[in-house]
């Protein structure tokens, strides 16, 4: 099968997130199919941009080719942002200058809706079948999380682009899980959606363990030392992670033997530090990022994990974060501070989930987990690792997306015409 991803802010090990597009590709490179990834040079999630010559830059990363699409550079979410959207679409409406193969399935993937205008035409030029895979819903994210008015004209030229994308989408793959109905709401026929949920890539926690900073084997060092339950946050310090909460919860077992470690940065986090200070909250530590190769070493040194989000709206349409994925391939138990449409911590049996801004619900969990003998939490992690594993790796993932490609020409089988016929 060909396949074309079209992916704003893809990227990938040697670029930093966002990951899915690579390892996704990267499987289906591996099973056969031939795969081309085409993304925006400049993306603000990424750590590093690729080198670019001209408009259009091609480089294969580990089998998987790409096409970076050169576009401004910008930051934040301003008038620059957009001026990058509108860059990109335009290089992919020019397709006729980097496409050189004939796909038979488009794959339109990035966070807002409205590259699929583009992709559709690719799709229709070429007989493919267009599938629309949806990380966040919008217009609702920026209307929801940035207070934007729905006569706003960037709101309503997403809320076209959506309604497109419903109507003409020949599968819908979604990352959350309860978001048919809206999407139905909006166009989407019956039988078109599937779920396929984010996902980690098993080859990361095998081989010998990147080596901790000394400042991050010291405080782990000396928290075993005084024979403390080790609990531990890894990941961006910013309002919605709702740290905050767990310096509350930590300040409730002040007097217990407990280490926190929250390993990150962001925008939050001198705003942590000052309060750790003035609490005298002295096993509170506020330790820096660490590389991702050492992400699978950092979690596996601690006794608990924690995740946790300020409550919102938008997670009535379910959640599928990346980083509990790492939490449950090291096998710990995980407090999850979150209230969603689903509940994957639950479901895996891997922890305790509870209400998100409630610090005495938070220390209660960890009281009740570090009390637990060792036996009991090694079980309840290994639910969690046994979890990800059959659900969220992406050799799994890979497989449950062509099959869903495959099933749905079926279905419609005067839509994407090549789609599954090699």
């Amino acid at each position: 099968m060909k396949l074309l991803y079209v992916d704003h802010y893809a990227g990938g090990p040697a670029y930093g997130m966002e990951y899915r597009p690579f390892y996704l590709a990267r499987e289906w490179v591996r099973r056969g199919h031939q795969v081309t990834i085409v993304a925006a040079s400049q993306a603000h999630v990424r750590s590093r941009q690729p080198a670019t010559t001209g408009l259009f830059t091609r480089e294969t990363v580990d089998g998987v080719a790409h096409v970076w699409c050169r576009t401004p550079r910008y930051q934040g979410n301003g008038v620059g942002r957009v001026v990058n959207m509108a860059a990109f679409l335009l290089r992919l409406r020019q397709w006729r200058q980097w496409l050189d193969f004939e796909p038979e399935v488009v794959i339109a993937s990035s966070t807002y809706p409205a590259d699929v205008g583009p992709a559709l035409s690719i799709a229709r030029a070429h007989s493919a079948m267009l599938v629309w895979e949806i990380h966040d819903l919008w217009p609702l994210s920026p209307i929801e999380l940035g207070g934007m008015s729905r006569a706003h004209p960037f709101v309503m030229w997403m809320q076209r682009a959506e309604k497109v994308a419903c109507r003409h989408s020949d599968l819908v793959v979604s990352m959350l899980p309860l978001a048919e109905a809206h999407l139905r709401a909006h166009g989407l026929a019956p039988n078109k959606f599937v779920y396929v949920p984010n996902g980690i890539d098993p080859q990361e926690w095998s081989g010998a363990p990147a080596a901790l900073p000394a400042s991050h084997t010291a405080a782990i060092a000396a928290a075993r030392g005084r024979g403390d339950t080790l609990v531990a946050y890894a990941g961006s310090h910013g309002l919605a992670n709702d740290l905050g909460t767990l310096i509350d919860a930590a300040d409730r077992l002040k007097g217990e033997p407990i280490t926190w470690l929250l390993v990150g940065s962001g925008p939050e986090k001198p705003y942590l530090e000052r309060r750790v200070a003035q609490q005298g909250l002295e096993r509170v530590k506020l330790l820096d990022p660490v590389p991702k190769a050492c992400i699978p070493e950092l979690l596996q040194q601690v006794d608990l994990l924690y995740l946790g989000l300020q409550p919102h709206s938008l997670f009535r349409f379910g959640i599928s974060p990346n980083k509990l994925m790492d939490y449950m391939m090291a096998a710990r138990p995980v407090v999850c501070a979150i209230q969603a449409g689903n509940d994957p911590v639950g479901d895996a049996g891997c922890g305790v989930t509870v209400s998100p801004g409630n610090p005495q619900a938070i220390a209660d969990a960890v009281r009740r987990l570090a009390s637990m003998p060792n036996a009991e939490r090694d079980l309840m992690g290994r639910r969690g690792r046994a979890y990800v594993l059959s659900r969220h790796a992406y050799p799994v993932l890979a497989d449950q997306f062509i099959e869903a490609i495959r099933l749905n020409e079926r279905a419609w089988p005067s839509r994407g015409a090549h789609a599954g016929a090699r």
